[in-house]
């Protein structure tokens, strides 16, 4: 499967993050060699910066659509991510070079990692209340409508829903959707709303030490695959095709 989500919304990304139990080792010679191994597939990672928290971020400039790639480090964590991708397999793709590389360059091992995951976020602009739109849209025939949407409800000011799951029986493996408004009460109160993205994220994630588990690709496979079905099956359906299809009707 190899899925194409930027139709569903006006952005799409997707993000891998590996956390870790002790700090990385972010030696000079060692995170160069490292970034030097990556460039030889993606020579396109062409800019080095150093944040004011000392994290490291070695990305593309942005290329037509303003599609491109990332790499973060910092003491406890590796990121990586694509931003409007072509599909889902390029950001598979790098993801498997980077965790074919990592634990060499950067002495990495099964007892160091803490977990990893993998996020899709569904960004859908909107000029409005956020919060007002997911209650109307998720929380109409919902119980909890009568607080929201109550005689004694002037205005919704927060309803940013978040449902989780677990894919197995001893819970290694978590599935999580969120849906994040980014509204605040001065512009509710003004009516004078900017235009900004309502989120969705969808996060499958898996624990080390409570199973036996792969190698890093392999479980980045396993986590792409379950993201890419519950996208398809549960996120999109239930979540962000409702949101965009009230969105437009507002519009």
């Amino acid at each position: 499967m190899s899925s194409f989500f930027g139709t569903v919304c006006d952005d799409f990304s997707a993000t891998v993050r590996l956390f870790l139990k002790l700090d990385l080792g972010l030696e000079r010679e060692t995170v160069l060699h490292f970034f030097d191994r990556l460039r030889k597939d993606y020579p396109a990672l062409s800019r080095l910066r150093r944040r004011e928290d000392d994290t490291l971020l070695l990305e593309e400039v942005p290329q037509a659509g303003d599609s491109r790639r990332w790499i973060r480090l910092n003491h406890d964590c590796l990121r990586l991510g694509h931003f409007a991708p072509p599909n889902v397999d390029e950001v598979r793709k790098f993801g498997r070079l980077v965790m074919s590389q990592a634990p060499f360059h950067l002495t990495m091992g099964e007892l160091d990692y803490d977990y990893l995951e993998v996020a899709f976020c569904f960004d859908l602009e909107f000029d409005g209340n956020h919060d007002q739109l997911v209650a109307d849209t998720l929380f109409a025939d919902h119980p909890i409508s009568s607080f929201l949407m109550g005689d004694q409800a002037c205005h919704v000011l927060h309803a940013q829903p978040a449902w989780g799951i677990s894919l197995t029986p001893n819970c290694d493996t978590q599935a999580r959707i969120e849906v994040k408004s980014r509204s605040n009460t001065y512009e509710v109160r003004t009516g004078e709303y900017e235009a900004q993205p309502l989120s969705v994220y969808l996060t499958v994630r898996r624990y080390w030490g409570h199973s036996p588990a792969g190698d890093l690709e392999q479980e980045l496979e396993n986590l792409f695959e379950r993201a890419e079905q519950l996208a398809a099956d549960k996120a999109v359906p239930l979540v962000v095709q409702p949101l965009a299809h009230a969105i437009a009707s507002r519009s």
